[in-house]
């Protein structure tokens, strides 16, 4: 007789698509990060310090996209990264991210959820905010409960609305930018304005790197939906290609575009924030086009875009936690799936967690500040462990008379693509707040960086309580098939 859990894990694979995987990992890549963030971006760094910046992030992500995508095809499963730390590093390791990983979405998915009620604002300003939030907590959980296919179909065509936009996007503001449409054609002006195109030389790239690195966030979701791939090794390198691709088309030529048409000195880019949700630098180009409803049109943009973060929010978490569970780092009943292959325990919990933190910003508003601010920087702390993961795999697979030429893909330029990806985290998680390091802001230091402690206590409470090392490199186990119930042979 089949095992349920294996077979409800089989539906899952069969449900998953190459065109769902490389959209919605695109997809994952494009939010309020560009849509919003980007002008605050621009105003800090100057044009030309933004597109370094950016630049600089995007060419990371992709190295580090490719490390997962050579772990995820020789060894596909859900909530990989935590179960690549796990069998190649230290179990501790796993651990640690699987957790932490799990908490950062389950928080984010509170944060957007109180980000629907501001957008909602826009267009109803006298409803109640938590009506919005919950009506869109009900719909996220309903959409993953139902099935997977659910879930990627929704993420697929809230990634097209994106991907559509931001085509569009770049057709106007090119043709602002040679007097086609709108005023007077921009040309380059605006990269000579003042001090452009660098301001605040390298501190003020620094500074952007952190908002590249949050823009970035979401494109390890390829690692997390591997275990759900009928076919990993076709699939997966193609999602990173394309990814690198449109990456550099839409950040890219976005920032590009953007700076070449609105000065960095302009009052709307230091607007653009979360706080500030419904300005944009998107609305500007579109107004200064001559669009009208430009405003409204991009509000509701970027309301698709707060859902789909808060929906792939809410798989991820899911899926970690199922992941963690099959691992032997949480319950059993978080492993089990129902019969449309749904980890409804795992997703149930998250739920709860989530709605439980949304409630606090109404009950205790700094208790909702401190649990954002302790999953701020856990995205990072993910990615350094993919970095650290690959490195160690790929000196496994050598050191134990491996060949490359058994790997269905390689990762791009090894060592110096992982090496890359680990120098740039370190400096975007010291530079998320410069001037309280500079300043001996103790509060503020510990307000901003309180991810990295929780990441220690979760990593120093396994490694103690059961005694964990460094797996040694001629031990770690590099078989070509693995099971998501295998991986609890790998805790110590």
């Amino acid at each position: 007789m089949e095992d349920p859990v294996e077979d409800s894990k089989n539906r899952m694979k069969r449900s998953l698509k190459t065109r769902h995987l490389s959209m919605i990992a695109l997809g994952g890549s494009i939010g309020t990060g560009l849509f919003v963030a980007s002008g605050s971006a621009i105003s800090t760094a100057g044009p030309g310090g933004a597109l370094v910046a950016y630049t600089a992030i995007g060419i990371m992500v992709y190295f580090l996209m490719t490390s997962l995508g050579e772990m995820a095809t020789y060894l596909p499963v859900s909530g990989s990264f935590a179960a690549y730390a796990t069998r190649f590093v230290d179990p501790a390791l796993g651990f640690a991210m699987g957790w932490n990983y799990w908490f950062n979405w389950a928080i984010t998915v509170a944060v957007d959820i109180s980000t629907v009620s501001l957008i909602m604002h826009f267009w109803l300003p006298n409803v109640p905010g938590w009506i919005f939030s919950i009506i869109a907590l009900i719909l996220i959980f309903t959409i993953n409960a139902i099935s997977v296919s659910s879930f990627w179909e929704t993420e697929y065509w809230l990634a097209i609305i994106k991907v559509v936009t931001v085509l569009i996007f770049l057709v106007i503001g090119l043709m602002s930018i040679i007097g086609i449409m709108g005023r007077q054609g921009t040309g380059l002006r605006y990269w000579n304005y003042r001090s452009g195109p660098f301001v605040n030389g390298i501190p003020g790239i620094l500074g952007v790197f952190v908002v590249a690195g949050f823009s970035f966030q979401g494109t390890e979701l390829i690692g997390i939906t591997a275990g759900e791939s009928a076919t990993p090794e076709k699939s997966i390198p193609k999602a990173i290609h394309q990814v690198f691709w449109r990456i550099l088309i839409f950040y890219i030529f976005s920032i590009l575009v953007i700076s070449l048409i609105i000065p960095y000195t302009s009052p709307t880019l230091l607007g653009s924030s979360a706080k500030d949700i419904a300005i944009s630098p998107f609305t500007v180009v579109f107004q200064r086009a001559g669009l009208a409803g430009a405003a409204s049109i991009m509000n509701a943009v970027i309301l698709t875009s707060v859902i789909s973060s808060a929906n792939s929010g809410m798989y991820a978490s899911t899926r970690m936690l199922y992941s963690m569970s099959l691992q032997g780092y949480a319950a059993k009943s978080f492993g089990l799936a129902n019969k449309r292959g749904i980890p409804i325990f795992s997703l149930l919990l998250t739920t709860l967690i989530s709605a439980l933190t949304f409630l606090t910003s109404f009950f205790g508003p700094k208790l909702y500040l401190f649990l954002v601010s302790a999953s701020g920087l856990t995205g990072f702390i993910a990615w350094i462990g993919i970095a650290i993961s690959h490195y160690r795999f790929r000196r496994a697979f050598i050191k134990q008379g491996h060949k490359l030429s058994e790997l269905r893909y390689h990762a791009q330029l090894f060592p110096f693509g992982p090496l890359l990806a680990l120098v740039l985290c370190i400096l975007v998680i010291i530079g998320q707040n410069l001037k309280s390091l500079a300043d001996f802001d103790w509060i503020s230091i510990g307000v901003t960086y309180m991810s990295i402690p929780l990441f220690l206590v979760l990593f120093l409470y396994y490694k103690l309580r059961y005694r964990t090392t460094l797996i040694p490199l001629s031990k770690v186990d590099l078989k070509s098939t693995i099971r998501d119930d295998e991986l609890k042979q790998n805790k110590a």
